[in-house]
C-alpha cells in the first residue's frame, strides 16, 4: 500500500474536492485579509491554496466560501508547487 493511500485511511471524514475561491480574516495584531483558492471541504474542515506563508498554526480566522461561512483554527502549512496549503478546523 502506498503512503498516500495509507494516509487517505487515516482520515475520519470523507473530504470533497471543490472550486471557487475563499477569503480568510485575522483580526487583532497583524489583521488582514488573505484570499485564495478552495481546494476541498469536509463535514468539520476545509483546505485552500493561497499565497500567505505567515499563517501560523492555531490562530483563529473568520472565513467565506461558496460552501460555508464562519469560525475556523488554522490546523497545519505546507507549501505546495510554489504555494501555500492550509487545513482549517471549523468552531462551532
Amino acid at each position: 500500500m502506498s503512503a498516500r493511500a495509507m494516509q487517505l485511511e487515516k482520515r475520519r471524514e470523507q473530504r470533497r474536492r471543490v472550486t471557487g475561491s475563499v477569503e480568510i480574516r485575522l483580526s487583532g495584531p497583524g489583521a488582514r485579509r488573505i484570499g485564495g483558492v478552495l481546494i476541498d471541504v469536509s463535514t468539520s474542515g476545509f483546505r485552500m491554496a493561497h499565497q500567505d506563508a505567515a499563517l501560523e498554526a492555531g490562530e483563529i480566522v473568520e472565513f467565506s466560501h461558496g460552501e460555508a461561512a464562519g469560525k475556523a483554527r488554522v490546523m497545519w502549512n505546507r507549501i505546495v508547487e510554489g504555494r501555500v496549503e492550509t487545513g482549517f478546523l471549523l468552531i462551532f
